[in-house]
């Protein structure tokens, strides 16, 4: 079932499509997403300035072609990011993970800073490669997870549910991850927008408003809209979204995914059905895309459909089409992480490389100047960059 587009965005909506159909940046078959839902997206991004939502579109499509080298098609090839040789290290030092779904249907996306230990993770693991994880579980957000929602909800569900968890976490810890967190909001913002729902923030520790304070700037002012803070008294009010069977135990619930060795470990959700076979089979050509196709949530048979060959790349078929014929299911789904706009990008940036993230900016050993920044995001919107200094008026509304 597509989206509702208003009725004063709908012509704005078919002269976005066609024009980047004329420009050539938009086939069948685009990992990024050809349907409905994705455009407005992008726009919404762009508060409906069509001028700014190709550039957007057009960064975007660069970025996903270049990114570390090998274009996000062929990263997740490489990295599956729910089955990774290091993830279980990534977890004991940040954990972050899927699980299951909140009561409207999206997916939850959990978070405990307090468990991070940069300096840990360095020993077992560059954090180049930890850079390349966290980009793949960005992209499983889209590709992935929130279809799988759709269907099973039996409606379009196009963002997520981000809880982060801040027991345990201090300022010293905070000034470790600054510049990593900072540039995992910009690739967000700048590569996958509008796609969070709500962000609730539990367990603020005493002066959580100095950490607040830093990081509210990053942070696009739709998405800052949607952020609640709570302390220690959060449990009711995340049960009033969620059900406690979809709540972990160690924030209030009562679901322990013990089978699965934990919640944190067991990926629940909607997405996981059929999802090692569905991987291989896509791997293998046999299906155009990994994700659930309409009608196999239902069913226990894995459905093929012959795969597009196009220079290497997957082939997605249209997200809006999933949704329209999608079915709805008991299975409780979950969220993932990602902002939802970003700043007006200038209108005259060029495309630029996105060079690998320097270690020693994303684990704070350093003072971050523009240019490196630029480079750990792998930003393509470079004006942007160089005016966060000096302004954050955003001026973005939703539809």
């Amino acid at each position: 079932m597509p989206g509702m587009v208003p009725k004063d965005k709908q012509a704005i909506l078919d002269e976005f499509r066609q024009g980047l159909l004329n420009e050539g940046l938009i086939h069948d078959g685009d990992t990024i997403g050809t349907d409905d839902e994705t455009l407005l997206r992008f726009l919404r991004a762009r508060n409906f300035n069509l001028k700014q939502s190709t550039l957007m579109w057009k960064n975007c499509q660069h970025w996903r072609s270049t990114v570390e080298g090998v274009g996000i098609d062929e990263l997740y090839r490489q990295i599956d990011p729910f089955d990774y040789p290091e993830r279980e290290l990534v977890f004991d030092c940040w954990p972050l993970y899927f699980h299951k779904t909140d009561k409207e249907g999206h997916p939850l996306n959990f978070h405990h800073f307090g468990g991070i230990n940069l300096d840990k993770l360095q020993k077992q693991m560059s954090l180049k490669r930890f850079w390349q994880t966290v980009i793949v579980n960005c992209e499983a957000l889209p590709r992935e997870v929130l279809p799988a929602a759709s269907e099973a909800a039996g409606k379009p569900i196009n963002g997520t549910f981000v809880v982060v968890d801040l027991s345990g976490f201090g300022i010293s810890q905070f000034w470790q991850v600054k510049d990593f967190s900072r540039s995992s909001f910009q690739v967000s913002q700048d590569y996958f927008p509008e796609t969070v729902a709500r962000l609730a923030i539990v367990n603020a520790p005493r002066g959580f408003s100095t950490i607040w304070n830093v990081m509210k700037p990053w942070i696009a002012k739709e998405t800052a809209s949607k952020v609640t803070i709570h302390g220690s008294d959060y449990k009711s009010k995340l049960l009033e979204l969620i059900d406690e069977e979809a709540l972990p135990e160690k924030l209030g619930g009562k679901c322990t995914c013990t089978e699965h060795g934990g919640c944190m470990k067991s990926n629940a959700g909607p997405w996981m059905h059929n999802r090692e076979q569905r991987r291989e089979a896509w791997l293998n050509g046999e299906r155009p895309t990994i994700a659930i196709l309409p009608g196999e949530l239902s069913s226990d048979v894995l459905l093929h459909a012959p795969a597009e060959k196009s220079s290497g790349a997957e082939v997605e078929p249209e997200q809006q089409k999933c949704e329209a014929e999608s079915s709805a299911s008991t299975d409780p789904a979950s969220t993932s992480v990602s902002a939802s706009t970003s700043e007006t990008s200038s209108e005259e940036d060029e495309p630029i490389a996105t060079p690998p993230v320097s270690e020693g900016d994303l684990a704070g050993q350093r003072s971050i100047s523009n240019e490196a920044l630029e480079k750990s995001l792998g930003r393509i919107n470079v004006q942007d960059v160089r005016e966060e200094a000096q302004t954050r008026q955003v001026e973005i509304a939703a539809v």
